[in-house]
């Protein structure tokens, strides 16, 4: 019998020290029709083909922990028009933590950094995100 997969089990290689994270948001791809229409064309609608691959931007989610400054310092690379690029990796595990499907991520570097609210009345985590941009992904569904 072959059962729908968990999303709560993964792990991320993104060049930092910690690969544990709360969440991971904005894997995807999409792209936009192109329309035209050719001026002796009997049809008075457009022809539709497909335009370029999009890739949102990713989001990566985790707790704060003191003595860990690797989100803020790879967003700190970023100088003029350059920044440190790296390729990422994410799987998703199986109950035996064996990769079920993985996500490469190529040339990926930070846009925006974020830092949860901070509130004396409440005892939610202070969480941190990393939101990255990059140049295409690929799939393993294995």
């Amino acid at each position: 019998m072959t059962y729908p997969l968990n999303g709560f089990h993964f792990i991320v290689d993104w060049g930092g020290k910690r690969t544990g994270f709360l969440e991971v948001t904005g894997l995807g791809a999409y792209t936009s029709p192109i329309e035209y229409r050719e001026g002796v064309s009997p049809v008075a609608s457009f022809t539709k083909m497909p335009g370029k691959i999009e890739y949102p931007n990713i989001i990566l989610r985790r707790a704060l922990i003191a003595g860990d400054n690797d989100f803020f310092n790879w967003f700190q690379s970023i100088q003029m028009s350059s920044a440190e690029r790296r390729d990422i990796t994410i799987q998703l595990l199986d109950e035996s933590h064996q990769p079920v499907i993985v996500w490469r991520i190529k040339n990926a570097f930070p846009v925006r950094i974020a830092y949860s609210g901070l509130h004396a009345m409440n005892d939610n985590l202070a969480l941190e995100e990393l939101e990255i941009c990059h140049e295409g992904m690929s799939v393993e569904n294995g």
